[in-house]
Parts: C-alpha cells; sequence; structure tokens
C-alpha cells in the first residue's frame, strides 16, 4: 500500500523571479524565505510553499499544456468586495470582477506572469467542507 502523498509546493515558472518575488512579497505580506537570481521560495500557510522559479533555466524545460489558477479563500462577500478593491488599486489586471457562481462570491485577478489569482468566499454548503483562513 502506498503511502498518503503531502502536498508541499506550488511552483510558478516566471520571467523574472526578482520581479514575481516583488510581486508576491508586495501581494501576500511578507518576504521570500529563499531567494536567488533564479528562484524564490516563501511560506504560503499551512506549510504550503509558494516557489516561483525561471522558466528560462528550469529543468526539465516547462510547457503549459493547460491552465490553472492560485486560489485565496477569504472569510464573507465583504472580503472579496475589499480584497478586489485593494487589488485594483495596486494595479493587477482584473480578470473578472467580483461575482456570485455556484460556490461562492469570487473575482479573480493576474499576477504579471498570467498566472490566475483566485479569492473567494465559499457559500454555505462549501464552506462546510473549505477551511477559511484569514
Amino acid at each position: 500500500m502506498t503511502a498518503a502523498l503531502a502536498l508541499d509546493f506550488v511552483l510558478l515558472y516566471v520571467d523574472s523571479p526578482a520581479a514575481s518575488a516583488a510581486f508576491y512579497a508586495d501581494l501576500l505580506g511578507r518576504k521570500p524565505v529563499e531567494s536567488s537570481p533564479t528562484f524564490a521560495m516563501f511560506k504560503a500557510g499551512n506549510g504550503l510553499m509558494l516557489g516561483l522559479w525561471s522558466r528560462h533555466t528550469v529543468e526539465p524545460a516547462a510547457t503549459a499544456p493547460g491552465g490553472g489558477e492560485i486560489a485565496f479563500t477569504v472569510a464573507d462577500e465583504a472580503a472579496v468586495r475589499d480584497l478586489h478593491a485593494d487589488w485594483s488599486a495596486r494595479g493587477l489586471t482584473i480578470l473578472q470582477p467580483p461575482t456570485a457562481m455556484d460556490f461562492g462570491h469570487t473575482f479573480v485577478a493576474q499576477d504579471p506572469d498570467g498566472h490566475r489569482l483566485r479569492v473567494f468566499a465559499p457559500n454555505q454548503e462549501e464552506a462546510q467542507t473549505v477551511q477559511v483562513r484569514s
């Protein structure tokens, strides 16, 4: 029987790790725990680490077969609206304004490399299965 695997790292391939690290340091309100010319890493919470790896040096070379997004849960619809206003004021590209969807209230922004950043407040049914972090 194989042991259960833990999801410990999310790696994003970026054009400039230094520029992306500055973006995420401002967005997350924390400094990277590791930084070099080709890589930066942040503690993302609950043991999860966010790595920013230069798409020019990653081995094997990365291709982009599909899409994905990083999601941040917040407490309620007001928190979604507040964070949308904050990120809009910071100049982030907003791909989807605050919207009610079947899973809750959400908006989607984009980081400088085009990665999607979703913020959402789960509806009551979803909130039972999603632990909201503040």
